[in-house]
């Protein structure tokens, strides 16, 4: 018994050592294939890079995890983010709707002597033809005051004084154009109002006119010489008439209207010789059109007017009642596209532009 004992205890532990050996084998070359493998995906890598780039590509790492250089990055941001620095590119921004230059109520008076030259030096900004536009800033319109005009120099010399000062604190980009008519034959406003409308725009893209009296001055500058999304009067309370508007239609005096307002009407009357009726029959022009006359308030809308007497060949127009009556039946064919006269000078003088116009007689 004790014979059969150590020999199954024998062969067990020659079983153990088998076992034991067998194992130790099978770890060491599953170790080894795993090498084999790592140093097979390495040159794969390997070979894989130096192909790509013999073609100029950039190497494949091995590593999921890595980003891009956040400062390359950072660089192409801040190039693609940094504002042009030449100046003679960048764009100055649109001045506002309500400039801050603006001081509200005037005085005015006409009992003090004026001359041009004391204009110009007090106006050391006004371009030759008087013209004007705001350094600092875009201005959000481009106008043209178009003024009517036969001998009226002391009065001419009143509105430039007043005027000038208000239309740059207003920063506008606008011209004006004193339309004078030539020779003694009886006066035409409304004609050489077409004839001022058509000449500025030979000179600059105006897109907004302001047709004025040379008598009349506003009493604040709050009263802005431009144009709105209906025709505008501004001369709304003159002292002529107590500061009241004498009736509803009135249209006289000063107005403005845009480029496209004043087409759609055909311009103004040619045929309203003397005295009288050409701004009731603009006012039936507008009315025809479907526009309506917008104004300052009675106390913005305020202005002053030269006291004179009338002139000579400016007498009443006995045809203007009978002529205002057929208005919608003439307009079509009496306006802008009807429009002819002969330019005698042009004059670019230092504070105003002037163009001296044959319009022709009834």
């Amino acid at each position: 018994m004790a014979t059969d004992f150590n020999l199954i205890h024998r062969t067990c532990k020659l079983v153990v050592l088998l076992c034991f050996l067998h194992i130790s084998v099978t770890v060491f070359f599953y170790v080894r294939s795993m090498d084999i493998r790592f140093s097979f995906a390495q040159n794969q890598q390997s070979h894989s890079n130096l192909s790509r780039s013999s073609h100029g590509l950039p190497s494949v790492s091995n590593s999921r995890t890595e980003q891009p250089e956040a400062p390359t990055l950072k660089a192409e941001e801040n190039q693609r983010s940094e504002p042009d620095q030449n100046p003679k590119e960048k764009q100055p921004e649109k001045c506002p709707e309500t400039s801050p230059l603006l001081v509200g109520p005037l005085r005015v008076e006409f009992n003090i002597p004026v001359s041009l030259e004391q204009v110009k030096k007090d106006n050391p900004n006004i371009q030759p033809g008087g013209r004007f536009k705001p350094k600092d800033c875009l201005a959000l319109q481009k106008v043209a005051i178009i003024i009517p005009f036969r001998k009226r120099d002391e009065h001419l010399k009143y509105w430039l004084y007043y005027l000038h000062p208000i239309l740059q604190r207003q920063q506008l980009d606008y011209g004006v154009y004193v339309i004078n008519q030539d020779g003694d034959e009886i006066f035409n406003r409304a004609k050489l109002l077409n004839v001022g409308y058509t000449e500025a725009l030979k000179e600059y893209d105006y897109d907004c006119f302001v047709f004025s009296d040379v008598d009349l001055i506003p009493m604040d500058d709050r009263n802005i010489y431009k144009c709105f999304s209906q025709p505008r009067h501004l001369s709304v309370s003159m002292d002529k008439f107590g500061f009241r508007l004498p009736y509803h239609q009135y249209f006289g005096g000063v107005s403005s209207m845009s480029k496209e307002q004043y087409l759609k009407i055909n311009g103004f009357p040619n045929n309203y010789w003397g005295w009288g009726g050409e701004d009731d029959d603009i006012y039936n022009r507008l009315a025809s059109k479907g526009m309506s006359i917008s104004r300052p308030s009675g106390e913005v809308g305020k202005c002053r007017m030269i006291r004179h007497t009338r002139d000579k060949q400016n007498e009443p127009n006995p045809q203007r009642f009978d002529r205002i009556a057929h208005t919608r039946e003439t307009m079509h064919k009496d306006g802008i596209n009807s429009l002819t006269y002969n330019v005698i000078q042009v004059e670019k003088l230092d504070l105003f532009t002037k163009i001296t116009v044959d319009v022709g007689k009834p």
